[in-house]
């Protein structure tokens, strides 16, 4: 099992940047596929990207393509998603979240139901 707690929300403006952290605390951090979603009022919650347990390799939602990077620290037990350029439609909470699933090189998970601990979540204001 893992315990996942984001950090690094606030109140920016547009064209800003923010760095999100995810601090990981029990077995095997470096075990999961970790990933950050967001949601924002009254809409479902939405993957944002993901970064692959053994070989790292990455999957981003095409909203943020470009503007935001996932990295992962496994000595630290840290996941983070740097987010830049961001938008109002940005605007959500955003939650990292771990999965224990072992998938094929080429498939990602970009469902909520794929994973299994979820962090609290963090919220992100871009106002315009």
């Amino acid at each position: 099992q893992v315990q996942l707690v984001e950090s690094g929300g606030g109140l920016v403006q547009a064209g800003d940047s923010l760095r999100l952290s995810c601090a990981a605390s029990g077995r095997a951090f470096s075990s999961y596929t970790m990933g950050w979603f967001r949601q924002a009022p009254g809409k479902e919650r939405e993957f944002v990207a993901a970064i692959k347990r053994i070989d790292g390799s990455l999957y981003y939602a095409d909203s943020v393509k470009g503007r935001f990077t996932i990295s992962r620290d496994n000595a630290e037990n840290t996941l983070y998603l740097q987010m830049n350029s961001l938008k109002p439609e940005d605007t959500a909470v955003y939650y990292c979240a771990a999965n224990r699933g072992v998938y094929s090189r080429t498939y990602f998970p970009a469902r909520h139901d794929e994973y299994n601990y979820w962090g609290q979540g963090t919220q992100v204001t871009v106002s315009s």
